[in-house]
């Protein structure tokens, strides 16, 4: 039984790189810090598989003396067997953060401290858990989550892949609210509502849009792809693919200047004086 585990191990690392890859940064990082050996090889080198490692990561940081981590770890992993393509999301998120965040030198990190990270994947959970009809368990992590990374998603809410929350404090994303794949929003960013208004009444946003730090995208409004919000915006209206806009109220203040504005992370408008074309 170990050996046939372990050969199943061996065949797994060789076809996925970035399992393979976080187990050797595991090893370098247990040698680095002995002291921190017995977190990383329960939480990684002890897994099987990346998806197996982010459920344990998850489920240590959001358990709690009703709900154990092993009740927690049980549901992530019956729900990956019920929606493998959950992995996928994991390892675009993970990139994600790789390519983006400059404080980020290897893909560990995200895997063991960064909350962003740690709240977008128990969302894709929740997320799973409220269109199968589990809407309390959902809640539930909807809860730990604000309480622990201090991130608030509706577990109604959608988000594609390859997603970076940098830094991620005081993120809001109401119910009906929709991200596109290769988004970028930092800290203080709300999704939200423009009043008490029932049904599709929240922002979407669309592929390799980056929000910046602050910014508030309220009301049931479009942010086309490839733009950039101006830290402290306010938008209260449909956003223009590939522009960019700032202030409050938001207007447009010239291009996005570059084709995937979530990627290059470029917060700066010195350059983008010149308005679009009509």
């Amino acid at each position: 039984m170990v050996r046939d585990r372990q050969s199943a191990s061996t065949a797994l690392q060789s076809c996925d790189p970035a399992w393979h890859r976080l187990l050797e940064e595991a090893e370098d990082l247990c040698k680095q810090e002995p002291v921190l050996a017995s977190f990383v090889y329960s939480t990684v080198t002890n897994q099987d598989s990346l998806e197996l490692a982010v459920c344990h990561r998850l489920a240590q940081r959001l358990s709690h003396a009703e709900v154990d981590m092993g009740q927690l770890s049980k549901t992530f992993e019956d729900l990956l067997a019920e929606k493998p393509e959950l992995g996928e999301a994991f390892r675009a998120d993970l990139a994600a953060v790789f390519d983006r965040d400059p404080a980020c030198n290897r893909l560990i990190e995200p895997l063991l401290y960064f909350k962003g990270f740690h709240a977008l994947e128990t969302h894709r959970f929740a997320h799973e858990l409220w269109k199968a009809g589990r809407k309390d368990f959902a809640y539930y992590l909807q809860s730990q989550s604000s309480r622990v990374f201090s991130v608030d998603i509706h577990p109604a809410a959608t988000i594609g892949r390859g997603i970076m929350f940098d830094h991620s404090t005081s993120i809001v994303i109401g119910e009906t609210a929709s991200v596109g794949d290769d988004a970028s929003l930092l800290h203080g960013v709300t999704l939200g509502g423009s009043g008490k208004v029932a049904g599709d009444r929240h922002p979407k946003i669309g592929r390799c849009v980056m929000v910046g730090a602050g910014a508030k995208i309220l009301g049931n409004i479009t942010v086309g792809d490839c733009a950039r919000i101006a830290a402290g915006s306010v938008v209260l209206k449909d956003v223009p693919k590939n522009t960019t806009v700032a202030g409050v109220p938001a207007r447009v203040v010239g291009r996005a200047g570059c084709p995937e504005p979530a990627r290059s992370m470029n917060q700066l408008l010195e350059e983008n004086s010149e308005k679009p074309d009509a």
